[in-house]
């Protein structure tokens, strides 16, 4: 063979591909030998795609413009001094301030800089324009802290843009079948896209397709919690890279692949014109007061930042602290969000579902790096139908109450690579109808070089899940290779972002780096080269993101920046409040002494999903409450439900609270629970819980003698 390749001059990246193939014929023949995705000699990865040329997902498309450039450092625009009391309006003020000014040939308004110091906020902050940066003077609490104080558990920093505009015109693929990682497609007509058009690219979820995985109903009569059409779409966002004929080009990767047989896909272009871009929180601590008379107190700040509607944007070097449900929350309509360097400890809630998730997303090409967590839920999760490519790299989750990995149904394309679930478990399973009806919970993901205590990687029919290098107790029928051993390169996030933008354009020591030949049976020499590795300790995913700013300092030049308080900004004006005087006088029900007349409506009081479906049917409600969420369905704006009052001529809602609390909606079974995997939307009871002992949903018990204050505020504002 040698001879054979010598004579010809072959180079030697065509002799390593000859032997490869050879060796996938051998392997064909018997015995599979040759893994999906491997190294080259010189550090490159190859892929080996199955018969229908679907292969392992390129993740390194995540994170903030697609890892195509770096977080840049934004220019300070204002400047911010710590105030005694409440600095809610002095901080909106200058949020307002910034949103005013023009955005920059790079898209952005300016940063904010807030000096040093403790700033203590009733309010909460919501960012709806482009371009703008929160930005502390470091991350430690000594450092810039903001504390989020009061009972309202609204999110500290919602960036939330407003819903794209979606041609209605649906444009049909024509391939029978689409593999996964593919950039291209035919499509019935392309006469009216052009390269850089924004699209929409549906994968349909058929009658046909639940049936082939087999979740129409989990047994026991759950068919209501089963699957059903048109509720598990995967929808990528993507841009058209180019045009030929009837064949377009995108520029990121599908992660499922689009099957005729199971209903095929279709496109629709978009316009974005509100979504929000290039905004950031940076260098700062941030932290929500409690009552410390209860460890599972959750009056409190549930989410410290969140994105919708976003693009673009990014959390780095912050620490968290004592927050009820995420420190960052990316939903379905965020996309290249890169979340780093954080650390999140003390978190304070009850242990349930919806609680301590703390690095949560539902969006897509989004990525979690060099992040850690304490005492969490589920501290690393996937939410539905998540259309990927997404990733978490360098995580550490320390004693963790519950899993990490996906947690809902089908997020396609997820990559955990040098994941740490320290006392808990990692990975991609059939959760069933747990979680209103989750069922398959990932297709075409990866398990990189992860740890936990038990690691799950089950495959669904139709699609494949692979675990390389892990370390843990095992199950599943997905792709297992090198178990208990450690395999190259240490990233594969990096590895495929460096065959994609060159080894020269990656970062420098992006993960903590293992140089061993680490297994679970070592040669004596092994042994020994390890020993002596370990003669220098390594440091923990906690000291290396302590030490973020010394290999990424973010810049705290004010530039000149003006203060604030020497800037002559209007305040916007308080909205309108109704003077209306109401009361019951001999049995009517008066405004202004005048009769109201209409029609009366109850509240749901049990009933309720999160599921796009249930969304849409829902009705509205006041005291209805789902963590981090807003809008009809999930937590109700109350000037939304006066306007539909409005609207529809009702007088007057019925008011019920929640009947069992939640777990009405897992079935109508009076069995004490096994622990708090209790489903949102909560519908709230007028007691306040303990913080005590377990009552028969799992969560704490009741206090009658205390009030929930949330509903009872809730009550109050409407």
């Amino acid at each position: 063979m040698k001879r054979f390749i010598s004579r010809f001059q072959i180079s030697n990246g065509v002799v390593y591909t000859i032997l490869v193939l050879f060796m996938t014929i051998l392997a064909n023949a018997g015995e599979r030998i040759v893994p999906p995705v491997h190294p080259y000699p010189d550090g490159t990865l190859v892929y080996h795609p199955d018969s229908l040329g679907n292969r392992i997902p390129d993740f390194s498309y995540c994170g903030y413009n697609s890892f195509n450039s770096a977080i840049p450092t934004v220019p300070v625009k204002v400047v911010v001094n710590p105030i005694n009391g409440d600095a809610t309006a002095i901080i909106q003020k200058t949020i307002d301030y910034v949103a005013s000014l023009p955005v920059d040939e790079n898209g952005f308004r300016g940063a904010i800089l807030l000096r040093k110091g403790t700033y203590r906020v009733s309010g909460r902050f919501i960012i709806s324009n482009s371009g703008i940066v929160i930005r502390g003077e470091g991350f430690k609490t000594s450092d810039t802290r903001i504390i989020a104080d009061g009972i309202s558990r609204e999110t500290l920093f919602r960036f939330c843009g407003s819903e794209p505009e979606t041609t209605s015109q649906k444009n049909i693929i024509t391939d029978s079948y689409v593999p996964v990682n593919a950039t291209s497609f035919n499509i019935k007509n392309a006469d009216n896209l052009k390269k850089g058009d924004k699209i929409f690219i549906t994968r349909t979820s058929t009658w046909e397709w639940v049936d082939f995985l087999k979740m129409r109903q989990f047994g026991g009569q759950t068919g209501w919690l089963g699957w059903r059409e048109g509720e598990r779409d995967i929808v990528w966002d993507r841009t058209i890279a180019s045009v030929s004929d009837n064949t377009i080009t995108i520029d990121v990767p599908i992660t499922t692949a689009i099957d005729i047989d199971f209903g095929g896909g279709y496109i629709n272009t978009y316009q974005w014109p509100n979504r929000v871009i290039n905004c950031g929180v940076e260098n700062i601590a941030l932290e929500s007061d409690y009552n410390t008379e209860n460890i599972k107190d959750e009056d409190h700040c549930w989410n410290a930042v969140s994105f919708e509607n976003a693009r673009d944007c990014w959390v780095r070097q912050v620490t968290f602290k004592h927050f009820a449900g995420s420190a960052v929350a990316t939903y379905e309509t965020a996309s290249r969000i890169t979340v780093e360097d954080a650390l999140s400890t003390e978190p304070v809630s009850e242990i349930g579902g919806l609680r301590r998730y703390t690095f949560y997303n539902s969006g897509q090409q989004n990525l979690f790096q060099r992040l850690y967590a304490e005492n969490g839920y589920r501290d690393f999760s996937t939410g539905a139908c998540a259309a990927g490519p997404n990733a978490f790299v360098q995580c550490k989750s320390q004693l963790p109450y519950s899993f990490s990995g996906t947690v809902d149904s089908w997020a396609s394309g997820v990559l955990f690579d040098i994941v740490d679930v320290d006392g808990n478990s990692l990975g991609f399973s059939n959760r069933g109808p747990l979680d209103r009806g989750a069922g398959w919970t990932a297709a075409n993901s990866m398990l990189w070089q992860c740890t936990a205590a038990n690691i799950y990687c089950f495959a669904p029919p139709g699609a494949q899940n692979w675990a390389f290098g892990t370390w843990g107790r095992y199950s599943g029928n997905g792709y297992w290779y090198e178990a208990d051993s450690h395999v190259k390169p240490r990233s594969l996030f990096y590895a495929q972002l460096a065959d994609r933008i060159g080894k020269e354009n990656t970062p420098d020591d992006p993960v903590i780096e293992y140089n061993t030949n680490a297994t679970s049976s070592p040669t004596v020499e092994q042994a020994a080269e390890i020993v002596e590795y370990f003669q220098t300790p390594v440091k923990s995913v906690k000291e290396w993101i302590a030490e973020a700013p010394l290999r990424n300092p973010i810049s705290i030049n004010i530039n000149e920046a003006p203060d604030i308080e020497k800037l002559k900004v209007a305040s916007k004006p308080e909205p309108h409040k109704s003077a209306q005087k109401v009361g019951i006088s001999n049995g009517w029900l008066l405004s202004n002494n005048e009769i109201i007349t209409g029609l009366r409506a109850q509240v749901p009081w049990w009933s309720g999903s999160l599921r796009p479906r249930g969304v849409k049917r829902a009705k509205m409600a006041i005291t209805r409450y789902v963590p981090g969420r807003v809008g009809k369905g999930y937590t109700d704006k109350i000037s939304d439900v006066v306007a539909e009052m409005r609207g529809e001529n009702i007088a007057a809602i019925e008011q019920n609270y929640g009947l069992w609390y939640d777990r009405r909606r897992d079935d109508h079974v009076r069995v004490r629970r096994m622990d708090g995997n209790v489903w949102a939307p909560f519908y709230e009871q007028p007691f306040a819980r303990s913080g005590e002992g377990l009552a028969w949903d799992g969560l704490s018990k009741y206090d009658l003698t205390k009030y929930n204050l949330w509903y009872w505020g809730r009550l109050k504002k409407f």
